[in-house]
């Protein structure tokens, strides 16, 4: 009889594991299936605040597993990793386990904002409206605040020149003052880099506003010193810069370019017009590139008053003293483009 019982304890006892080994291999198998239960890539949010429960719910309401549970038995296996809020895209199928490591690695959703160099704010409204999460007008008016780079540049009369060209990782959430926020960090940490016996030689303000019209103006990285050399000979004599750029950013300002200059333009009284004032405009009429910056500052060493563009298609100039050689390659520049 004792024998008896004896196997029969033996029994239950090799049943119940063998139970146990089997929702265990069923847990497992579970946890590293992937999933996908819904068609179009869904962005799920999680606050700060929101609980391991709570997000399994919210996943499973949106397709990304198929049981909350499952995330619940994912934390178990992955103790001791913090999960991180944020927003988060899911466009494929994953295992429990892969999307419980996403969110514990903080691997949130953002879009790339990217700010080539010489792009103006209005460029950079226009490609933060493509990222739909704002209007350019949004941006534009917290472009137009200088507060964040006033203690830099109390001359500022917006962010115009401190929106330094890079790419930015941007959510949905991210504010227009943010982004310009993160935008003014960069040139902050750019400039700071730079030695002070450079940064010296010039003031911030027009330093920033002539590295402007240099990237403007130079399509070869190799020319920006040049191109601030023409500019800096003739601001030392007093001649006027007449830089089509800031014919362009004048009419800009006043909401009247429509993408070719116009004689009207040329003529305009506005003090951005570098054809009708001398010296700098009143501040930067784009965003430039450390290497634009750096020319205004450390010019290539010329007699240089006039350059025009070549005509073989490069993007490079010819840069030449005097009027008279300025007016020969113009004439160059004409007879090679009409024998096309």
């Amino acid at each position: 009889m004792r024998n008896r019982k004896s196997g029969i304890t033996r029994f239950l006892v090799v049943v119940i594991g063998l139970a146990l080994a089997g929702a265990g291999i069923y847990m497992i198998d579970q946890l590293m299936q992937p999933w996908k239960g819904f068609s179009e890539p869904v962005i799920v949010e999680f606050p700060r605040g929101t609980s391991t429960s709570q997000m399994a719910s919210i996943l499973a309401e949106h397709g990304v597993i198929q049981q909350p549970w499952q995330f619940l038995a994912a934390r178990l296996a992955r103790r001791g990793q913090r999960l991180q809020a944020g927003e988060y895209q899911f466009s494929t199928a994953a295992s429990p386990l892969d999307v419980y490591s996403r969110i514990a690695r903080g691997d949130v959703y953002y879009m790339e904002l990217l700010v080539p160099e010489g792009f103006n704010m209005f460029d950079v409204a226009g490609a933060v409206a493509q990222l739909g999460t704002m209007s350019a007008e949004t941006f534009l008016a917290a472009a137009r605040d200088p507060g964040l780079i006033q203690d830099l540049d109390p001359k500022a009369e917006s962010l115009e020149g401190y929106l330094f060209p890079n790419t930015y990782r941007v959510q949905r959430k991210t504010t227009a003052h943010e982004i310009c926020r993160m935008m003014t960090a960069a040139f902050r940490a750019r400039w700071q880099a730079l030695p002070e016996a450079v940064k010296s030689s010039m003031a911030l303000h027009d330093a920033v506003t002539l590295a402007s019209l240099v990237e403007r103006e130079a399509r070869l990285p190799e020319e920006r010193p040049l191109v601030a050399s023409v500019f800096q000979n003739r601001l030392r004599i007093g001649m006027k810069l007449d830089c089509d750029p800031t014919t362009v950013y004048a009419a800009l300002l006043e909401g009247r370019y429509r993408g070719v200059i116009h004689q009207s333009d040329l003529a305009s009284d506005n003090p951005y017009n570098t054809y009708r004032h001398a010296g700098l405009p009143p501040g930067p009429i784009a965003n430039p590139g450390l290497s634009s910056i750096k020319a205004a500052l450390s010019p290539e060493a010329t007699e240089h008053l006039y350059f025009v563009a070549k005509a073989d298609g490069s993007g490079g100039h010819t840069f030449t003293d005097s009027l008279e050689q300025h007016a020969a390659a113009v004439a160059q520049y004409h007879r090679a483009t009409k024998n096309r």
